[in-house]
């Protein structure tokens, strides 16, 4: 136990986490979900879904990592005490690794065009930068992914921690500092029209529900256990339902942020010639948005776009970088808890493991890319949520659950988040997990 590394201060998990739950779903998922679904609207649905599907998963997933201080497969293990533990834990940190695979292809990209825009800013060109090939993507994903070792190896203060203080306020300065340049542009007012202004007749929308229900539980990257390995860093005298709470406030803070930036920013392209429409008339979402539309924006604005393009892509490696340090950090803390590897030896064997599986996905982009994201992202992600909420509602010991709860407030038994967690997570999250699992699979 004494070997375990730990969080050193209450901010430094909230940062950490937060880094985790905000990726690059977050700044290109939500906001043109959000245009999609009625502005407001779908702001006002996923606000509601974070707290009542995502907040009680995350819950379930720190009380686990802090009361067992173990890795996700130890952990399940040490709960169910029989082998089903092991295979859920041991599906959770293949997932995460896949996730990883695929993520750190797409991180690439963005570190390329980074490149290309602190190139430009001295009028050096260099095409090879943001032309698709199978060189470049290999040696992008290379560097992200020896970026993110790097930090791991450092360990849980000194590593993650670390960073994570230095990064997550800088990618909230940038996102300030983009959004107050965007929203002076000309045609900023019809982007804020569309995030501010709701569509009544749409709030309860099944469609905008089930969108805001799957942004929600995914933004906060829940299931694989990421937040169940940060959760068992934490020091035994934080009071998690508080702790927890933050990193939710923080993750749903800057999803809104990305919106405030990315939707007027769209309009403003708009006003400046560059289409962002589909043909059947919804707003271009995903890869075309970062790569495509808003690098058009960027070059229209002249000189000044190569500077607000660095500043964008920087944001964006940043939300990478952040996410990808916990998404390795889960099965290294499986080798070093486990096997007993030294931390240093785990980080860099997993990494060359991620770096093969993405090697097999560039190699075969056409067939895997997308196939790789359906199963880790829509099938596997919401399941093992489900199996987490068994395992903290049915499985686990209720009086362990509150005891672990009581090292961090006394009077945890008589808190609203005791009356009302344990049977919320035990009944209505497995229902809305598995709903939302059915309809968006059919």
């Amino acid at each position: 136990m004494a070997s375990r590394g730990q969080f050193s201060s209450r901010l430094g998990f909230i940062l950490a986490a937060a880094g985790s739950a905000v990726g690059l779903g977050n700044i290109w998922g939500f906001p043109t979900k959000v245009a999609e679904n009625g502005g407001a609207a779908f702001i006002i649905m996923y606000l509601a879904m974070a707290f009542l599907l995502a907040y009680p998963v995350l819950m379930a997933e720190l009380i686990i990592g802090r009361a067992k201080r173990a890795n996700m497969i130890d952990a399940l293990r040490s709960i169910s005490g029989n082998v089903m533990g092991t295979i859920v834990g041991s599906i959770g940190a293949i997932t995460v690794m896949l996730i990883l695979a695929f993520y750190a292809i797409v991180a690439g990209w963005m570190l390329s065009y980074l490149v290309e825009a602190l190139l430009s800013v001295i009028n050096v060109s260099v095409p090879w930068l943001t032309a698709d090939s199978i060189t470049r993507n290999l040696i992008f994903t290379a560097a992200f992914l020896v970026f993110t070792c790097i930090v791991v190896i450092g360990g849980v203060s000194a590593g993650i921690e670390r960073w994570s203080v230095r990064l997550m306020p800088t990618l909230f300065v940038l996102m300030l500092l983009l959004i107050v340049y965007v929203s002076i542009q000309p045609g900023a007012i019809q982007g804020w029209k569309t995030l501010l202004v709701p569509d009544v007749s749409r709030v309860l929308s099944p469609s905008l529900m089930l969108d805001a229900m799957g942004q929600a539980f995914f933004s906060m990257s829940l299931g694989v256990g990421t937040m169940l390995v940060y959760g068992s860093y934490v020091r035994k005298q934080e009071n998690l339902p508080s702790l927890g709470a933050s990193v939710a406030l923080v993750d749903i803070g800057v999803a809104i942020l990305a919106g405030m930036l990315i939707i007027p920013a769209m309009y403003v392209a708009l006003n400046n010639g560059v289409e962002i429409f589909n043909e059947n008339g919804s707003l271009i979402s995903g890869p075309t948005l970062i790569f495509s539309v808003l690098p058009s924006l960027f070059e229209s604005i002249g000189y000044v776009g190569t500077v607000i393009a660095s500043a964008f892509f920087l944001l964006m490696v940043i939300a990478a970088l952040t996410s990808s340090i916990s998404m390795l950090e889960v099965p290294v803390s499986y080798m070093v808890d486990a096997k007993k590897f030294s931390r240093n030896r785990a980080t860099q064997i997993i990494t060359f493991v991620v770096f093969i599986a993405s090697l097999v996905i560039v190699f075969n982009f056409g067939a895997l890319f997308g196939l790789v994201i359906t199963i880790t992202t829509e099938y596997s992600q919401p399941l093992l949520g489900l199996l987490l909420c068994i395992f903290a509602g049915w499985i686990w010991k209720r009086n362990e659950i509150l005891n672990e709860l009581k090292n961090g407030n006394d009077q945890a038994e008589n808190s609203w988040f005791w009356k009302i967690w344990p049977w919320y997570v035990k009944l209505l999250c497995p229902l809305f997990i598995g709903l939302n699992f059915y309809f968006s699979v059919l």
